[in-house]
């Protein structure tokens, strides 16, 4: 009668594993097959209360979203004529409140924006290095470059087009600034 007994440690962990090591010693043979005969009723009964255990929970879940479902038309139905009564005055106050809301958000928006930007600034003319400054100042350089690269290449090509009539001209102009008259 000792064997047949079972504690709730033996029934989960014999119904997934064989028996095998200290259980074969433990149990006998005929303790085995009477618990392997009893474990096909074992698992009928535990997937009896599987299902059981389902269909309430599913079931509860299915009434609270009815009922939610119900009070959301039914608050619909008596809100309705109200909100057709009001619309007149809702919708421009709530196109107000948007609004605001939008100016007030977008307002704050660009004023941090600019703070972070003027302590940046601040930062970076009063010689500290704040990120990014390393970057800003290799773009100087580069755009410097090409801008004496650029003025360079003006000088070049306008010397090469006007040759030496422009010292010539540059000379005339002075002469006769004062006297020319527009048209």
């Amino acid at each position: 009668m000792a064997d047949t007994a079972r504690t709730h440690h033996d029934i989960t962990t014999r119904d997934q594993y064989p028996i095998m090591g200290r259980d074969r010693d433990q149990y006998s043979m005929t303790g085995r097959d009477h618990y392997q005969g009893s474990g096909q009723n074992y698992s009928k009964s535990r997937q009896i209360a599987k299902a059981t255990t389902a269909v309430t929970a599913g079931g509860s879940l299915l009434v609270l979203s009815s009922l939610t479902l119900v009070g959301t038309v039914i608050a619909l139905i008596v809100a309705t004529p109200l909100l057709v009564i009001f619309s007149p005055i809702l919708v421009p106050a709530l196109i107000t409140v948007a609004l605001l809301t939008t100016g007030f958000l977008s307002s704050g928006g660009f004023g941090i924006a600019a703070i972070t930007v003027f302590s940046w600034i601040y930062k970076y003319a009063t010689g500290e290095h704040p990120q990014g400054s390393d970057r800003l100042d290799s773009a100087r350089m580069k755009l410097g470059g090409k801008f004496q690269d650029m003025k360079d290449r003006a000088q070049y090509y306008g010397q090469q087009h006007t040759g030496g009539e422009h010292d010539r001209d540059h000379h005339r102009d002075h002469r006769t600034r004062g006297t020319q008259h527009t048209t």
